[in-house]
């Protein structure tokens, strides 16, 4: 995926993606349970989430009791993953159509993760604390966030929300902690668009971080988008970094330089090593993950959740046209999905091609050639004009559907509840204060709904708590940006991309308002295979593909696979990076799910034998993949090791490469390659 360029070609990977899962269940009642995922992709996805509710009834039997109505997939917004696995056609473009393998290997990392997840269950404790991270996110739409009421922005102290929110959750037969789960919301793109190698990003880190301090294999970190939309990592502020106006601080409305959007990009803290993004990726990650980590240490910190109420409500909706009345009784409606012209500008994580500007809808000076190329996707009649308002309609995406569906119109309602913690589950990227909106309409609703249940004695009135709510996304069906009709308006890229008009939001809000009862200890719970709404197309089957299978691997003359091109020293010191070249095959051919690429392996004296010390989930080790010729199929892989840190790295070393070559045939084979041995001194 990336970031939606077609030139940002895939050639390694720095870390494995995970899918991790969270299951609460009451004990007196095991049927109402939801299960919360955590995957290091770019979003939740229509598709995604079909494949693994189909493969958990393929399972059955205990297996059952998850479903449409209790699934919950959030993603982390990475910017460093693969691409090619989304439902929809919009989002395909870029990475040359479907491609079948990636999607079922997200599909089969899920699952695998909820099957673990189900196997550990074990009676619990939940607790909910809460710590301020003050540097590790910016706003980088500030002049559309003070699009804002002045009184609104008054009762915040800061344009992105500063809080991480976490539920702990504690084994109550050994007291241990077994996991925890978080919400904190900066983008995932501190690697940037010249980066090819494959990472978690900022959260990927700093689950990463979290999970290997515990020393437990089986604690599982889950580092959680919220509302995310408008905030980034960069946060030294976006600068011009060549041209004519080099070094000056983009312009404050529209973030260009000069007249182009393209030298403009925000700086994360270690702006400026030529690593791709790499050290500020693990600079913010370890923000998150410190702040996570001193949470968890800070016993005064936690309020244990009380009550056994677990609920979970889920809804597909047609956000094309639905009507409702906002607070005040006017009647407003959605629209079929479009984008701006200002989604073609991409942002200052990210700036889009060509000439298009953010906040600039009636660019006077807009070149007229793409009006044309938007009507070739489809031309909006008058009424989608009007419907999308301020939104000057570049791609009429919503009404495209051949040669199947650009964008999804049809999209999830879903909330979720654990005694007094309620869960928006948003499928789009909301802004900072379109997630507080949404935060606070559902916390003045749940109040009451706690109220109503300490009153009817359903829950202990003198443990009775204050609503607790938190937004993860972007979960399910993609759809985009969810942005406030005040930062609509302004239309920079959140506003542009903000699919179903200025009422998108107070259409999410309404909706979510509706279903909130069903979250009440006197509903009914629904039946997990449930659908409630209208069915979303699944295009897994229709979609196009252009990506070029592997045809073959070969070695070089007087070479095989595994060999060694490029040696290791015999010493290196600490801090060095250690580095092999070996004649390798397209890694395409195996995934490898659950192993690994490439690993570090320690001599262990007392033993005798080599043992496994790193692997290609280590964000220090690096597995990089170039194919040296398309005509006779060589390719090579370099594996390279940063020794950087404070370990005791006394003792010998050798680096070892896992491949899969594929012959003529077709037959795919499997080989190793080891270096030389090394010592670091």
């Amino acid at each position: 995926m990336g970031y939606a360029n077609a030139s940002q070609l895939g050639s390694g990977v720095r870390q494995r993606l995970y899918s991790r899962a969270f299951i609460v269940a009451d004990l007196d009642k095991p049927e109402d349970r939801f299960v919360y995922l955590v995957l290091d992709t770019q979003s939740g996805d229509t598709a995604i989430r079909n494949g693994t509710l189909e493969a958990l009834r393929a399972l059955g039997g205990e297996y059952a009791v998850y479903g449409n109505q209790n699934i919950a997939l959030t993603g982390t917004h990475s910017h460093s993953g693969p691409g090619a696995w989304l439902n929809y056609l919009l989002p395909q473009i870029t990475s040359k159509g479907f491609h079948k393998p990636s999607y079922q290997a997200i599909v089969d990392g899920t699952v695998a993760s909820i099957v673990q997840a189900h196997k550990s269950l074990a009676p619990g404790r939940l607790a909910v604390g809460h710590v301020n991270v003050t540097d590790a996110n910016v706003n980088r739409s500030p002049y559309a966030y003070l699009a804002n009421p002045a009184e609104e922005r008054a009762r915040y102290d800061h344009d992105v929300d500063k809080t991480m929110t976490a539920l702990r959750f504690i084994n109550a037969r050994s007291n241990d902690d077994i996991g925890m789960l978080t919400w904190f919301p900066v983008h995932g793109t501190s690697m940037y668009g010249n980066n090819s190698i494959v990472t978690g990003d900022n959260k990927g880190v700093a689950a990463w971080l979290f999970e290997k301090s515990t020393n437990d294999p089986n604690f599982v970190a889950g580092f959680s988008q919220a509302n995310v939309g408008d905030t980034s990592p960069n946060i030294h502020g976006a600068y011009c970094e060549y041209g004519a106006y080099a070094g000056e601080t983009c312009n404050f409305k529209t973030s260009l330089c000069g007249n182009a959007s393209q030298p403009c990009h925000g700086r994360g803290p270690h702006w400026g090593l030529h690593d791709g993004g790499a050290a500020s990726t693990y600079e913010i990650g370890r923000r998150q993950y410190q702040a996570a980590a001193d949470l968890l240490s800070d016993s005064d910190a936690w309020t244990p959740v009380t009550g056994s109420v677990v609920k979970s409500v889920h809804h597909f909706v047609d956000l094309s046209s639905y009507h409702f009345a906002l607070p005040n009784g006017a009647a407003v409606r959605t629209c079929p999905a479009a984008l701006g012209y200002s989604f073609a500008a991409g942002t200052s994580d990210g700036p889009g091609a060509f000439d298009f500007k953010q906040a600039q809808p009636n660019d006077p000076h807009a070149n007229p050639l793409w009006a044309y190329v938007g009507g070739l996707v489809h031309s909006p009649n008058d009424t989608q004009k009007v419907c999308h308002g301020d939104k000057v309609i570049l791609l009429d995406v919503g009404e495209s559907h051949r040669p199947y569906e650009w964008t999804p119109n049809i999209v999830d309602i879903q909330l979720l509840r654990v005694g007094p913690l309620f869960i928006i589950v948003s499928p789009g990227e909301a802004t900072t204060m379109a997630g507080r909106r949404w935060k606070e309409a559902i916390h003045e609703s749940a109040a009451l709904i706690l109220a109503d249940e300490a009153i009817a004695g359903r829950i202990d009135a003198d443990v009775a708590q204050e609503p607790i709510v938190v937004l993860g996304g972007p979960a399910n069906t993609y759809t985009h940006y969810i942005s406030t009709p005040e930062e609509y308006a302004v239309q920079r890229y959140e506003g542009a991309s903000t699919l179903y008009g200025p009422w998108t939001l107070d259409a999410f809000v309404n909706l979510s308002l509706t279903y909130l009862p069903l979250l009440s200890s006197s509903a009914a719970s629904q039946l997990p295979n449930s659908e409630l709404g209208p069915r979303p197309p699944i295009q897994v089957n229709d979609s196009l593909s252009f990506i070029t299978p592997v045809v073959v691997d070969r070695a070089p003359f007087f070479k095989k696979f595994g060999g060694i091109i490029r040696n290791v020293k015999p010493t290196y010191r600490v801090g060095e990076t250690v580095s092999a070249t070996f004649v390798g095959a397209n890694p395409r051919n195996n995934l490898r799910l659950g192993g690994t690429f490439a690993e570090v392996e320690q001599y262990d004296l007392s033993t005798r034998r080599w043992r496994r010390l790193r692997d290609d989930s280590d964000w220090s080790l690096l597995y990089e993949w170039k194919r040296t010729s398309e005509v006779t199929g060589t390719s090579e892989v370099t594996i390279s090791w940063e020794t950087k840190g404070k370990p005791n790295f006394r003792g010998s070393y050798r680096l070892r490469y896992y491949g899969d070559a594929k012959a003529l045939g077709g037959s795919i084979n499997p080989f190793e390659g080891v270096s030389g041995s090394f010592r670091i001194v």
